[in-house]
Parts: C-alpha cells; sequence; structure tokens
C-alpha cells in the first residue's frame, strides 16, 4: 500500500443515495484534496467535478486457459476451484471467466501441466486535473462482477498530498478493501430509518479497523432527529448536517456543485474544519 505524504479521509456510507459523492466532490475542492472515486460501480464524481486533460489506463487479471491437448480430464482443477469458476464435462473443462478470483490453484493442482494464464480486461483507470487537484476514479466494465481488483490499482500509488477517497455505498468487499487506505472516514447519511440502520453498519466496520470518524447528516431537515438521538445515545461525534433544500437539489440534478452556492459554501467550510480540527 503505497500513501502520499498527507493523509487519507474516506466518505462512505452504509446505503446509497445519501449524498456521499456530492459530499465527497464538495469537500475535496473545499479542503483543496485530491478526489479518488472508489465507487467502481457507478463512480459519479467525474459529472460533478469535470476534470480536465483526461487520461487512462486498462485494468487487467489473470484468467486461466486450459490446453485441451494436455488436460485428461481430472477434474483437479473444478474440484480445488473455490468459485466455481471450472467445470469439467465429459468432453472439457468450462471456465466462467466472470467468476475467476485469479488464485492461481488450478494451475498448481494440475498434474498435466494443463493449466496456464493470460490477460483478461475488467475495468479502467481514469485520471485528470481539477484546478489544483488530481482527479482519479475507477471503472468496473459492464458485466463483471468484482470490482476489488480495479480498487486495488486505482488506490496503488496515490497522488501526493492528502485524499478523499469516495468508498462504494454499503459494507461490502469493495468497501473493506477501500477502508485499508483510510486514516480517518466520515460517514454519510441521511434522517430516515433506513439511514439509521445502515448507518450503525457503517459505524460498526470502521470501529472494526479502528478507524477515527464522524458522522455528516445529509438532507437535513429540523422535523426528523433520529439520526442526532443516535449520535447522542451512542456517543458517536457529529461533525454536521447539510440542509435539504429545493436550491440544492436543483444543482445537483444540473451536476452544479453545491459549494456554488453561499450558504452551502459556508456549511461545507464548517465541515471541513471540524474535519481537520477533530479526526
Amino acid at each position: 500500500m503505497t500513501k502520499g505524504k498527507g493523509s487519507n479521509l474516506c466518505i462512505l456510507s452504509g446505503k446509497g443515495g445519501t449524498g456521499k459523492t456530492t459530499v465527497a466532490t464538495n469537500l475535496s475542492l473545499i479542503m483543496g484534496h485530491n478526489y479518488i472515486d472508489c465507487d467502481v460501480e457507478e463512480p459519479n464524481g467525474f459529472i460533478f467535478l469535470k476534470p480536465d486533460n483526461v487520461t487512462g489506463s486498462e485494468v487487467m487479471v489473470d484468467c486461466p486457459v486450459i490446453d485441451t491437448e494436455k488436460c485428461t480430464l481430472c477434474k483437479k482443477c473444478s474440484d480445488i476451484c473455490q468459485f466455481n469458476a471450472l467445470v469439467t464435462t465429459k468432453k472439457n473443462v468450462m471456465l466462467f471467466d466472470k467468476l475467476c478470483h485469479a488464485c492461481g490453484a488450478c494451475e498448481i493442482v494440475c498434474p498435466e501441466g494443463a493449466v496456464s494464464y493470460k490477460k483478461r480486461k475488467i475495468g479502467r483507470i481514469e485520471q485528470g486535473q481539477k484546478g489544483g487537484i488530481a482527479v482519479r476514479r475507477g471503472l468496473l466494465d459492464i458485466g463483471e462482477h468484482m470490482g476489488v481488483p480495479v480498487i486495488k490499482e486505482l488506490l496503488q500509488n496515490l497522488p501526493q498530498g492528502s485524499n478523499i477517497l469516495d468508498c462504494p455505498p454499503g459494507t461490502s468487499c469493495n468497501v473493506v478493501n477501500t477502508i485499508e487506505y483510510a486514516d480517518k472516514a466520515l460517514l454519510v447519511t441521511e434522517p430516515s430509518v433506513f439511514g439509521l440502520h445502515d448507518l450503525k453498519l457503517a459505524v460498526s466496520l470502521v470501529k472494526s479497523r479502528n478507524i477515527p470518524f464522524g458522522v455528516l447528516i445529509n438532507k437535513h431537515n429540523e422535523e426528523d432527529n433520529l439520526i442526532l438521538d443516535y449520535c447522542m445515545s451512542e456517543n458517536v461525534l457529529l461533525i454536521g448536517v447539510i440542509k435539504d433544500t429545493r436550491q440544492a437539489a436543483e444543482a445537483y440534478s444540473k451536476g452544479k456543485m453545491l459549494i456554488d452556492l453561499p450558504e452551502y459554501k459556508r456549511a461545507f467550510e464548517t465541515v471541513a474544519s471540524k474535519i481537520t480540527e477533530v479526526l
């Protein structure tokens, strides 16, 4: 794992739709941190940041190749594969390449040396610039199931300076592999029953990794205080709130930055200041 000289702030949420990417992109500009979009299945950060001079590279993984002339259909390769990527029939060995984790077990156990590997494309890394910050994202190809290899390549050799890592939603393997690079975390939630339920999962995850964290309530209103009550009862650090207004919703729907609105610029400056102070 290679980090820049600064720190890595992970922005995550227990569920999708809380405004995690909205918060991450606006904080990147306010704080002057590089933005890394790790939500490889649906990376939306470029829509808002609109980076310049975008370049890219392919993400490749190993994939087994069966030499039919050497293969004796002994089934050892398919028996050892815990991901069911190989199936031995009466005529050949079938490969389901999108299930393969490239663990190498099939090559090791093959007594005839009939298994070798080739490279297969599963995604892409893109990077550009927005003002003085680096902007990166990983994109998983349509139809692919495993985002972790793309995430790992994206997070290798992070830009110098401090970085904001826009995590995938939820608490899946994609999230776990992203927060391995985190020095601190901001959990973005919304004031709803579902938001609270999934926030608790995210809190458990960062606690299990001993990552300092705080909570930001997005789409906040004055009527629903269940998130506030939870933070108080569980002694969870509340970093701040971002109000729910029609003006913000209209700006978001047009792909605009909320910090272009004076009220929201002040709100994000306050959040950024508290993150720096207490995390």
